[in-house]
């Protein structure tokens, strides 16, 4: 039977039980109150009993879970004041750990391609609106039915500018095809391009076995994303996680309800996936959230108010680990009494009361029993993490890199046949062939004037200049008359 993760102690212990972590769960609190330690408390205690993770790294600060702790004296005083010992799972240690980062900066390279992330996704990325989704579709639905690869962002920008040239054509198959929708899709690739965006389309794309490695002790790799930049661009780092949580989705086998989760996948500022979505979108988060526990995967989300997860998604969300939040405006003290609301009643604790008393590396939680029920709510202190809390330095980093599992497989970017090289040869080829009949025309036209024409005789060189004269006078008469009318005639 696989061990419980303690989350923490008070007059009761508070776990996770495996068999229901994939029944997600929330980690939140206000900014300083301990979010990010419980974070990586959880996410070694995965690890431990073998289920791999992804996180973000959005402050910089998880990179020490690659590292032993037992440096910090208030981990150790910790440690000795909740009498953690080796059956608590505690020690310090370090996780088996690959790094990632879509800038290619702090990581090996994410990438993904157009087709992968699917029009509905990419129009959330680009802000689009009705119209010029329903374009980004007609895009995708050419690329298919002409088999063009459609990977990275010059092969979209190609297929625009080929709609565009041939609406008329495409019109009987496709329907209308606004220029100027097209114009602005256009602009708003532009931007993604200045937002680092082009480095996440291409290949070789992300192989998800790659995020679900166990070294050879069983322990389970935690994969770190380096979100520091990344979530400067919310909309970007947003997408990119819902995409990797719908390719999880689609790719795993059901597996039902497992003895422990085949991933555990912590969702790190997880109010920038809801803010400012269309409905459809949440529609199908709350979706994907519901169905993808029975793929052996469990979703932790991590934001400052259970208030900023939709009331659908937060029902399914259960092991939770509330942290202080603070009740000075109306709207604080709003998101108290929603947070409070969430919990099992405990008969011997004032909830809302509580939620603004809490120290940091205090918390509420509660969690699911091995049946599935939630427990009443508990006030504990959060265990600490046994590996290193904060950064590390860019030499620790380099070396783990140079010794990670998936060295050489993405460092260097792959461009290979697809509808930017298709539709480049296309438009070569259909130069070229305009200037080859070119040629042969003015070939034409030039033999034809060497052959045929014959010199004029003296009499019709002064009948045809004749001609001409009396041709241009008459030309002027008529300008004149035309521009006279139009100015209210001559004056004299």
């Amino acid at each position: 039977m696989t061990e419980s993760i303690l989350v923490g102690k008070s007059e009761v212990p508070v776990f996770i039980q495996p068999s229901m972590a994939n029944r997600h769960g929330l980690v939140a609190g206000a900014t300083g109150t301990g979010k990010t330690v419980t974070l990586q408390r959880l996410a070694e205690s995965f690890s431990r009993i073998g289920v791999p993770v992804f996180l973000a790294d959005v402050k910089g600060d998880l990179a020490g879970i690659s590292r032993a702790g037992g440096d910090n004296e208030k981990v150790a005083e910790r440690v000795a004041r909740m009498g953690l010992i080796a059956n608590d799972g505690f020690a310090y240690a370090p996780c088996p750990v690959t790094f990632w980062d879509i800038l290619g900066e702090q990581g090996h390279p994410v990438r993904t391609t157009l087709s992968e992330m699917g029009p509905l996704l990419l129009a959330r990325l680009m802000r689009l609106n009705e119209v010029q989704e329903g374009v980004l579709n007609i895009v995708f639905r050419l690329a298919d039915d002409n088999g063009w690869l459609l990977l990275d962002i010059k092969d979209l920008r190609a297929l625009l500018t080929h709609m565009a040239e041939n609406a008329a054509s495409l019109q009987s198959d496709y329907g209308h095809v606004s220029k100027a929708s097209v114009g602005a899709i256009q602009r708003r690739l532009l931007t993604l391009e200045q937002q680092g965006a082009e480095r996440l389309f291409g290949e070789p794309a992300l192989d998800l076995a790659d995020l679900m490695q166990t070294d050879e002790q069983g322990r389970g790799y935690v994969n770190v994303l380096a979100a520091d930049k990344l979530v400067r661009t919310p909309l970007l780092y947003s997408t990119f996680l819902l995409w990797l949580l719908s390719e999880l989705f689609e790719q795993l086998p059901e597996v039902g309800d497992p003895d422990k989760p085949k991933l555990a996948f912590f969702f790190d500022e997880a109010h920038l996936l809801f803010d400012d979505g269309p409905k459809i979108l949440l529609e199908k988060v709350e979706q994907l959230v519901r169905l993808i526990r029975s793929k052996g995967v469990g979703v932790y989300f991590v934001t400052q108010s259970p208030g900023d997860v939709p009331e659908d998604v937060l029902g399914q969300l259960g092991n939770r680990v509330q942290h202080a939040l603070r009740a000075f405006t109306p709207k604080d003290q709003k998101a108290v009494r929603v947070a409070a609301q969430t919990f099992r009643t405990n008969p011997a604790l004032d909830t809302e009361r509580v939620i603004t008393e809490l120290g940091v590396g205090e918390a509420l939680a509660s969690t699911l029993d091995e049946k599935g029920t939630p427990a009443v709510v508990q006030r504990i202190l959060v265990a600490p993490p046994g590996s290193r809390l904060g950064p590390i330095a860019s030499e620790e980093r380099a070396a783990l890199m140079r010794e990670s599992l998936v060295q050489g497989i993405y460092d260097e970017a792959i461009d290979r046949e697809s509808a930017y090289e298709i539709l480049q040869k296309r438009a070569e080829k259909s130069a070229a062939s305009k200037e080859d009949e070119a040629a042969a025309t003015s070939t034409r036209s030039q033999g034809k004037s060497s052959s045929g024409r014959r010199r004029q005789t003296p009499l019709e060189a002064f009948v045809s200049s004749a001609v001409r004269s009396i041709g241009s006078q008459i030309g002027r008469s008529l300008a004149r008359g035309i521009l006279g009318s139009l100015t209210g005639g001559r004056r004299r």
